[in-house]
């Protein structure tokens, strides 16, 4: 069997949101759940896709699967995916026209304490100090 290959779709939310929205913010545990869960069902995790309000007929989003190199989009869930497309309706009907599933992992989103908060604040306001996300 062939492996299906998978793009992980995450929003890139300002760091402004974080105590409004922590999950919107931390990129790396929405790429990360949609990493279990492609892990989980056996597939590749091909490429991790980071967007903000890009629009459903975009390039870049569809250059992966014209190359033969993605299968499948995943989002961690539909909020994930409004905030990173313009018209998550668009996209879904650009991904049947092109006959590509889309998927949302739909797993609870992991609770934030001011200590979940404070490291990806560090995390994302730090990036050119050298530090490494650990």
């Amino acid at each position: 069997m062939d492996d299906v290959r998978v793009a992980a779709i995450a929003s890139l939310t300002p760091l402004e949101e974080l105590d409004s929205d922590p999950f919107l913010v931390d990129t790396r545990s929405q790429h990360a759940m949609c990493a279990r869960w492609a892990a989980d069902k056996g597939y590749v995790l091909a490429r991790q896709l980071l967007f903000y309000g890009l629009r459903p007929d975009h390039r870049g989003l569809w250059a992966d699967v014209d190359a033969g190199a993605v299968d499948l989009f995943v989002a961690p869930n539909e909020r994930v995916l409004a905030r990173a497309l313009t018209s998550v309706r668009d996209f879904s009907a650009e991904c049947e026209r092109r006959g590509v599933r889309l998927e949302t992992v739909g797993l609870d989103e992991p609770a934030y304490d001011a200590a979940a908060k404070a490291d990806v604040h560090r995390r994302l306001s730090m990036p050119t100090a050298g530090y490494d996300g650990c």
